[in-house]
């Protein structure tokens, strides 16, 4: 199993990519977006098949990322944000 602070890694955010919102490994796969598709009822296999690019633990890291961030600890301080390009 992967620990958090691994799966937070996959986590970025860039100011060029959707106003710096955090994304997925530097993708332009918003956490956001991905958390919807959940809330809406897919399955993390549904994801993955609509997005091959996409890992499991990609996943994971999105809920870790959600979990954290409701539970008041500062993860967008700790998130690795890139330089537009």
């Amino acid at each position: 199993m992967t620990s958090e602070s691994e799966l937070l890694k996959r986590i970025t955010a860039r100011p060029d990519v959707f106003g710096g919102k955090p994304i997925v490994r530097d993708m332009r796969i918003a956490v956001e977006h991905v958390l919807g598709m959940m809330a809406a009822g897919d399955t993390s296999q549904e994801i993955l098949d609509e997005y091959p690019v996409l890992e499991p633990e990609d996943i994971q890291a999105c809920l870790v990322f959600a979990h954290r961030s409701l539970a008041g600890e500062q993860v967008h301080e700790r998130m690795h944000v890139q330089s537009a390009r």
